[in-house]
């Protein structure tokens, strides 16, 4: 169950992929290490960093573009390690009393979930602060990690410091949303989010939004944060249920993405719909929107919730089907991107049409495992020409190569050098990697239990 499949053109297996909070960085799991990757331009794929200390890594989570990196292996699916991976160093390691699901990382808090436990971490000095006990058992796939394979483990952390919020499942056989505050270490709220169990969750990146998805795949969810009141609906479809695999916002809010086991990838636009809009010319078209709408109040609601959701605002079409794969919507180069890891070790990087959706254009595929690059090159250069669209002409402007040298990561929370980096990008006191005042400013531990780790 846990054995992914022999990677295509190479002896690395491709076991794991996740994006880093802010969708700059991509870092891939496989059995003989792990590898990190920054996504700072399209036509190139930087190889950050490659480890082979650890083998079999089923989890691999980077704190922003900073030089810290947690991983999780076969060998030891009990213990978290963390890493300067820049200095070469283990900062610490921690066990616990069973396999670790999933790891969720922000600039104050570092969370561990286990299948009926969570435990939170103080990121700066790797301090337990709060073990939450009694959960159902958490045996949802997590849409945000990295696992190829249906493992539990679904939580999703807010990656704004300022509010650590933490949701999971609240129920095991319904779709209750159970919403913490890592900052207080307190319970916030429920919400009752999906009739059936939960399959998917996501914050914005402020983490005032919070997406959610069931098990049946077809209805995508927004609540307020931390009040829990719904915002938006939409409907990814209704002819057949899917297992949603990654759902992540955009980091203006203004778009969500969700993708799933079929071949379909969803992009739904956030808008502010009010009572004051124009009124529309007395057309017949317009007089009977305006009579469907009126039927709606003296339907059922199922049916009637059904008739007033949001459809996909910009789609993609994969030429794969059943195939893992996780999402991220980024600006790369100044332009909206999607991106698309999938598990036969590709990235596809796609142009979004911000203003009219549609069908996003593919502009670049990119191996992650170091064969075929060549011959996936000759490949883009044999594709026939893209269509005169807008994606077109952004996609063309975007292959200008760049005069300034791209660093192949960065320690000011990715920003490019000479941007203004906003301060919710920062904690208390600088983050910094870059000396010997280690972020988290912890002397190495060997072996210990949470929160009773050994110190030398």
């Amino acid at each position: 169950m846990e054995a992914a499949a022999e990677a295509p053109g190479g002896p690395a297996a491709l076991s794991c992929f996740s994006y880093n909070q802010d969708c700059t960085s991509l870092a891939i799991g496989t059995t003989t290490g792990y590898r990190l990757f920054s996504l700072s331009s399209v036509e190139q794929l930087d190889q950050v960093h490659e480890s082979n200390e650890i083998p079999d890594v089923y989890i691999v989570e980077r704190l922003f573009s900073s030089s810290l990196v947690v991983v999780v292996s076969h060998a030891k699916p009990q213990q978290m390690n963390v890493y300067h991976f820049k200095k070469g160093t283990e900062i610490c390691n921690y066990s616990y009393s069973s396999n670790i699901l999933s790891i969720r990382l922000n600039r104050q808090r570092l969370v561990v979930c286990l299948e009926e436990s969570i435990y939170i971490h103080n990121i700066k000095d790797m301090k337990l602060l709060k073990t939450i006990l009694d959960m159902p058992p958490n045996t949802t796939a997590n849409n945000l990690s990295c696992v190829l394979l249906a493992l539990p483990g679904l939580c999703a952390l807010s990656i704004n410091h300022a509010n650590s919020y933490l949701a999971y499942p609240g129920s095991a056989t319904s779709g209750e949303i159970a919403l913490y505050d890592g900052n207080t270490l307190k319970t916030a709220c429920a919400i009752p989010a999906h009739d059936g169990p939960l399959a998917a969750l996501a914050f914005n990146s402020t983490g005032s939004k919070l997406a959610s998805a069931s098990e049946k795949g077809t209805v995508i969810r927004v609540f307020s944060i931390p009040g829990g009141q719904k915002l938006y609906e939409f409907r990814r479809g209704m002819k057949r249920y899917v297992n949603i695999s990654s759902l992540v916002f955009s980091m203006d809010s203004q778009f969500l993405c969700a993708s799933s086991n079929t071949e379909t990838v969803h992009i739904f636009k956030l808008e502010h719909l009010t009572d004051s809009r124009p009124e529309e010319p007395p057309t017949w078209s317009g007089y009977m929107g305006k009579m469907f709408q009126a039927a709606t109040n003296y339907l059922p609601a199922q049916v009637s919730g059904m008739m007033n959701q949001d459809r996909a605002f910009a789609t993609v079409r994969l030429n794969i089907s059943g195939q893992r794969n996780i999402c991220a919507l980024s600006t790369i180069q100044k332009l909206p991107r999607l991106l698309v890891t999938t598990s036969d070790g590709h990235l596809y990087i796609y142009n979004l049409d911000p203003q009219d959706g549609g069908e996003c254009v593919l502009i670049k595929k990119h191996s992650l495992l170091g064969s075929g690059k060549m011959e996936e090159n000759k490949e883009n250069d044999l594709r026939p020409p893209l269509p005169q669209s807008y994606a077109a002409t952004v996609a063309r402007q975007s292959t200008v190569p760049s005069t300034s040298t791209m660093p192949g990561y960065s320690e000011d929370g990715g920003a490019l050098r000479g941007e203004v980096i906003p301060e919710h990008e920062f904690a208390t006191g600088p983050v910094c990697l870059d000396d010997e005042n280690e972020f988290p400013p912890i002397i190495l531990c060997r072996g210990g239990q949470p929160g009773k780790a050994k110190r030398s």
